[in-house]
């Protein structure tokens, strides 16, 4: 993914209001970002445990969505992530559910999907942040056939928040 600045960030959410994008948290650390190593930008708001947002490239440019997590229910069992099918336990998976776009959105229609809690899947797959045993399945494909599917999984969740 290529660099982008706040005001990119800002203006590519597709499901909330102008308002609610001018509020919500930006990571301040922009700069260090290990661009060439994302395939999307997801952060959490360091303000409410709840929130969460993630910033993608498409074809049309930046697609950014606003999430919210479920709470954890206190079960400690292993989960996988279905973007980057990364296996965690305890609550390194998360239920992350979006308002849907538009008037659909409107009349509090949403989605959601098991995505890893901190949304560092990129990270995941190249092997660039440690996961427990048994997190990465051992798989034939290469590392540019992950990074496929991880993103057409991620634009599966899109079309589903944007329809």
């Amino acid at each position: 993914m290529r660099s982008v600045t706040e005001k990119e960030i800002r203006t590519s959410f597709v499901n909330c209001t102008k308002g609610e994008a001018t509020r919500l948290a930006v990571p301040r650390d922009l700069a260090e970002r290990p661009w060439d190593d994302l395939d999307f930008l997801g952060w959490r708001d360091p303000a409410s445990t709840e929130r969460a947002y993630l910033v993608t490239e498409s074809g049309d440019g930046l697609v950014g969505v606003a999430l919210r997590a479920a709470r954890p229910t206190g079960q400690r069992r292993q989960s996988m992530c279905s973007l980057c099918l990364t296996s965690h336990s305890g609550g390194g998976v998360s239920l992350m559910t979006a308002r849907k776009a538009g008037r659909n959105g409107q009349q509090g229609n949403s989605v959601g999907s098991y995505v890893c809690s901190d949304l560092a899947c990129s990270l995941y797959l190249r092997g660039k942040k440690p996961v427990g045993p048994g997190g990465r399945l051992n798989e034939s494909l290469s590392l540019a056939e992950k990074v496929e599917r991880t993103m057409s999984n991620l634009t599966g969740f899109l079309d589903r928040v944007t329809a």
